[in-house]
This record gives structure tokens, C-alpha cells and sequence, in this order.
């Protein structure tokens, strides 16, 4: 990696904490009066989630529930991972992982109600579905609804 992609990355990754430590602090709404998140905008919910991402920090014991919801899931862009690994760090997996410690940290979700989160998160993203094999097919940078990955840059997101 470059000098200039390091640096780019790196405020890239400043950009992303800040935004999720603004949604935090703003209590940003993500939900239904109920508490149950309702799922309304891509771009805008994609971009809160991949703030939780970087800005929430899980416990040992938050860690072991995200991996067993995440680990049954296949990666929608890879499936060959799981959506706890996905093959990279892509913008779509980024909203996942978010999601998912928004459930558990905020919401004291368990593996199955994060799981059954995040499965309606990836139909909601791409109602026809993905193929499974976009990062090896060049999908990387295209949108959720082309069934591509969002892009690789949480400052640069792909809808």
C-alpha cells in the first residue's frame, strides 16, 4: 500500500469513528418506538451501521454471540465465507458487523435475533438477491442492489 492509500485509508477510517460516535451521541434513530429497528433507507441506514462498526466495542461475551449469529450466515458477496468474515473488510460486511453490535451492545440481542436481523438487512439491501461470488467477479464497487458489495471505502459507498 502507497503512502497516499495508507493516508487516505487512514482518514477514511477517522471519518467513519467520528460519524458513528456522532450517531451515538445524537441517538441517531435506527428504530421503531418499540425498539424493534425497522429498515427504511439503504444509504442512510448503511452508512449509521458501518459507524457502529468502528464505534462500538464488544465484549468478550458480545463477541462470542456475534460469531455464532454471524457464523451461520454465508457472506452474501462471498459466500464461500461467512458473514462473521466475509473475505474482506468490504462496505456491506462493515454494515452487517455494525448492525450487529448495534443488537447486541445497545439492544442485549441474541444469536438468533441478530441473526434474524441481519438476514432481513441483506434482503432489505438486495430484494432480488445476490450471487454469492461478487468479489471474485468484479462486484466490489458496485451498489447492494446490483448485488455487489458497496465499495471497499466506508468514506466512499456505492448505493
Amino acid at each position: 500500500m502507497s503512502g497516499r492509500q495508507l493516508t487516505q485509508t487512514a482518514i477514511a477510517t477517522v471519518i467513519v469513528i467520528a460519524f458513528g460516535s456522532v450517531l451515538l451521541a445524537t441517538g441517531f434513530p435506527v428504530s421503531a418506538e418499540d425498539g424493534e429497528i425497522v429498515f427504511t433507507n439503504v444509504e442512510r441506514q448503511s452508512r449509521e451501521f458501518m459507524g457502529y462498526e468502528s464505534s462500538i466495542r464488544l465484549t468478550a461475551d458480545q463477541q462470542a454471540i456475534k460469531e455464532e449469529a454471524l457464523t451461520a450466515i454465508p457472506a452474501p458477496c462471498c459466500n464461500d465465507n461467512s458473514a462473521l468474515t466475509c473475505c474482506c473488510p468490504c462496505n456491506m460486511a462493515r454494515t452487517i458487523w455494525g448492525l450487529s453490535h448495534y443488537l447486541i451492545a445497545e439492544q442485549g440481542a441474541n444469536a438468533d435475533a441478530v441473526r434474524a436481523k441481519v438476514k432481513e438487512w441483506i434482503e432489505f439491501i438486495n430484494p432480488s438477491g445476490f450471487s454469492g461470488d461478487a468479489c471474485y467477479t468484479g462486484g466490489c464497487g458496485k451498489s447492494f442492489s446490483e448485488g455487489g458489495c458497496g465499495g471497499m471505502n466506508p468514506a466512499n459507498l456505492v448505493v
